[in-house]
């Protein structure tokens, strides 16, 4: 195994199976007026082995790199990335993925619900559908195979004025309002400078999501 340098992102190759595959979001809060999604590509969980000694870990792909492949779960993969240079705003371990191969494939080709899995949505499907929050644990059990699920990097708008941004990592549900399994979890506070956190406690999901019915 090649030594890594945790201090500056490295080039190293991986490989294994997929185990799911869900969008990579980037979303930008502000108190509690504003929370826009912008859909970078897709995260990728693979399980198999890096030369970083990962033998469990998240790979980000571009969407047209998921289009020319047409990846999905259970396909045996590899290829090569970069190890991520801010882990405090990134939430896949590798990045700038290339060379990338299908080894194998093992692929159930009937779409199943919920979770729902199978061929992947375009971007723009997640773009006009819309996300509520949902539960962490929800989406590390029920829902970490399903395609409509996402862990997103957060960006809070802390100081205005200053352009001062906090991060961390939120959990969300871009899948139909009925799904059983669905469950949003606590809300979730929103600070600001020199002010109490408010609390995103649902109200901005009905606005995302107002265009959908129930069973949408």
């Amino acid at each position: 195994m090649r030594g890594i340098d945790e201090n500056r992102s490295q080039k190293i190759k991986w490989h294994g199976k997929i185990i799911t595959i869900q969008p990579r979001t980037r979303v930008w809060r502000y108190v509690t007026d504003n929370r826009t999604h912008y859909h970078l590509g897709y995260n990728l969980l693979i399980k198999g082995g890096s030369d970083e000694g990962k033998t469990e870990f998240w790979v980000a792909i571009s969407e047209k790199q998921q289009q020319k492949s047409g990846f999905q779960i259970g396909d045996t993969i590899a290829g090569s990335g970069w190890t991520k240079k801010y882990p405090e705003r990134e939430f896949a371990d590798y990045y700038r993925a290339g060379s990338l191969k299908i080894m194998n494939c093992e692929r159930d080709l009937k779409e199943t619900v919920s979770p729902w899995t199978g061929p992947l949505p375009d971007l723009q499907i997640y773009e006009e559908r819309g996300a509520r929050m949902l539960s962490k644990s929800i989406w590390q059990g029920k829902c970490l195979t399903c395609f409509w699920a996402a862990m997103a990097n957060v960006e809070i708008q802390w100081d205005f004025d200053r352009d001062i941004k906090k991060y961390r990592f939120e959990t969300y549900c871009y899948g139909p309002k009925s799904c059983r399994y669905y469950k949003m979890g606590r809300g979730r506070s929103v600070p600001y400078k020199n002010r109490g956190s408010a609390i995103d406690d649902g109200y901005l999901d009905e606005l995302c999501t107002e265009g959908r019915d129930w069973d949408d």
